[in-house]
């Protein structure tokens, strides 16, 4: 029930007059009650159904994070149930369902029959840009707050008109869907689209506190070597600094106070799923897993998703995409045209922002560096300023470097030509690269970037990292490092190594990854009703 304060008053006779929010929320909850309770007669008592076909297979209603790494993972898990069997509803945001139309046509949502697309409201006004992510602590605090309403009235909906829905699939940062799910008896199953040690930071914050580690001080401490402090406290990250726990925590920027809220949030209803599935694979991250078990509903790994999306996901679904940029595929053919692990591919990912000077060191130190590279420079990616860049960097690089807006990016990593990544440590580049054995160098921004870039660096032994105050000699020196010198050389036998445990986890029908997905499937399938 949702608690509101914008009109409430007592009249004088004692009455209570409820605002038109709370009002409104009252008739969304009795009409998604009504309805799936004369659906459920309809179907026990009449043997009724809109269609008899659909209503023998489960009905998965998908949900993701209103942001591009999070909707990409996300389809891919779709996609994989409905390879086994289930009808799936996959419910975007009002603005990103246009997003999707936008770069993908008209008809990109169609689907088929039994694989869906539904939006619902995220409680913004537009932003001006509306090719731009939105602000990450306005699309949580607007989630938390006006989602769970619209999703009901969907669930309701779909089951009236479509087939009943038997279980939710929903990012584990969507925690309201765990209420929904609640309400009908049904399994509500989270996807963690971030890098599993990250997650173990997050739970182990109240344990940061009591030690006296976080939140800083002042914001002094970010850059009075402080955060170069080795924490020892934290179960299977032993020997991370705390620059690499995930930066919110810190409480120095406006709005981290909420984040953390909202991830206690998040958390504490996490650990009421009926399971939590992980884009990764039990060779990588084994012990991390198991750590996570001990604390959250039974853990499964059954990733690289994309590796399991290849092997089993027929072409009916092959032109159900997610890109919300519309993507540039002629930047293959120009890959096509380089040498053999010859090329450095540089993508930030879909949130990342920099001041404009922090891009033109990256420029300059692409530029020194020599090497020919591929740079995805999305609509951005500088914070309220120029996106220009230097003239005589496009001059100086027009014969080996080529920048686009928007890419194909498990293409590009798959493509021969590429040597390197210059990466900001998203989970999906991170998972992606190292199944495609390439290294990377690390500049991470925000949330698990910080973490998985620890890993990668000090864990797995593929990466490397940049300053966060960025210097192009850095950056020239490293790329140089990555690409010619010896300890690239051994940072690509290691990304191979991952790359093929990878393809062995994701083997049919004995790989980890594909034992734990049928677990997955088993338990959607036979819930208790």
């Amino acid at each position: 029930m949702y608690t509101c304060l914008q009109t409430s008053f007592t009249c004088p006779k004692g009455q209570i007059y409820m605002s038109s929010l709370f009002c409104r929320q009252i008739v969304i909850t009795l009409s998604y009650n009504i309805l799936s309770l004369l659906f459920r007669l309809c179907v026990c008592v009449c043997g009724i159904s809109m269609d008899s076909h659909h209503e023998k297979k489960p009905h998965a209603i998908c949900i993701p994070v209103p942001a591009q790494g999070h909707i990409n993972p996300m389809l891919k898990l779709a996609k994989i149930l409905h390879s086994k069997g289930f009808l799936i509803t996959f419910v975007n945001t009002e603005f990103n369902h246009q997003r999707l139309l936008r770069s993908r046509g008209s008809d990109a949502l169609d689907g088929v029959p039994s694989f869906r697309f539904e939006s619902i409201p995220d409680g913004l006004p537009p932003p001006e840009n509306l090719d731009a992510t939105q602000n990450v602590y306005d699309i949580c605090r607007s989630i938390q707050e006006n989602c769970l309403g619209p999703f009901k009235t969907l669930i309701a909906k779909l089951s009236e008109s479509f087939s009943p829905v038997t279980c939710i699939v929903s990012d584990l940062l969507m925690g309201f869907t765990i209420d929904a799910a609640k309400e009908l008896g049904i399994p509500a199953f989270l996807l963690y689209t971030g890098g599993a040690g990250a997650l173990i930071c997050y739970d182990q914050y109240p344990n940061l506190v009591d030690n006296g580690l976080m939140p800083l001080k002042d914001s002094s401490y970010v850059v009075n070597g402080y955060l170069d402090k080795v924490v020892d406290c934290i179960p299977n990250m032993h020997g991370i600094p705390l620059k690499n726990i995930p930066p919110f925590m810190r409480i120095v920027n406006p709005g981290d106070e909420f984040m953390v809220e909202f991830t206690n949030t998040q958390l504490h209803k996490a650990k009421t799923a009926s399971g939590i599935i992980f884009n990764t694979f039990d060779d990588l991250e084994h012990d991390i897993l198991t750590t996570l078990a001990s604390v959250f509903p039974p853990c499964y790994a059954i990733g690289p998703l994309h590796l399991l999306e290849k092997q089993l996901v027929d072409e009916s679904l092959a032109s159900i995409e997610s890109n919300l940029w519309k993507e540039e595929p002629e930047c293959l053919k120009w890959l096509d045209s380089k040498a053999s692990s010859s090329v450095v591919y540089v993508n930030f990912g879909s949130i990342t922002v920099m001041s404009h000077q922090q891009l033109v060191e990256f420029c300059w130190g692409l530029a020194n560096s020599n090497q020919p590279f591929l740079w995805i420079l999305r609509p951005g990616i500088v914070s309220g300023e120029s996106e220009a860049l230097p003239l005589e960097f496009l001059k100086e690089t027009s014969s080996r470097g080529m920048m686009v807006a928007w890419c194909p990016q498990e293409q590009v990593l798959n493509h021969p030509s590429i040597g390197g990544f210059l990466t900001h440590s998203g989970w999906n580049s991170t998972i992606e690269s190292l199944t495609n054995g390439v290294p990377m160098l690390s500049w991470p921004f925000f949330a698990d970037q910080l973490t998985n870039c620890w890993l990668s660096c000090n864990q797995w032994g593929v990466a490397m990292e940049i300053d966060n105050d960025v210097k192009r000699d850095e950056v020239e020196r490293l790329v140089i490092e990555l690409m010619t010198k010896e300890k690239g050389n051994e940072m690509r036998k290691n990304a191979i190594n991952r790359k093929d445990k990878a393809n062995e986890a994701c083997a049919y029908p004995s790989g980890s990854s594909m034992i734990s997905l049928e677990k997955v499937i088993h338990k959607l399938q036979t819930f208790p009703k």
